[in-house]
């Protein structure tokens, strides 16, 4: 199943057509927002697992 650029260019139209120009920016917006949101997730989580272990070695 390998799709070229005309499937892409008429997928494209299609989802324009059935949500609008104005309602795909804002998903867009809001999955960008999510994205960022998910990476700083990660990121306090090692903090934290670094902070952990940096507290138990000192511990030792």
């Amino acid at each position: 199943m390998n799709l070229g650029p005309t499937e892409l260019l008429i997928i494209l139209v299609i989802v324009l057509v059935l949500f609008g120009v104005g309602r795909i920016s804002r998903i867009g917006g809001e999955l960008g927002s999510a994205v960022a949101n998910f990476r700083k997730g990660l990121n306090d989580s090692s903090k934290q697992d670094a902070e952990k272990a940096a507290s138990e070695e000192t511990q030792a």
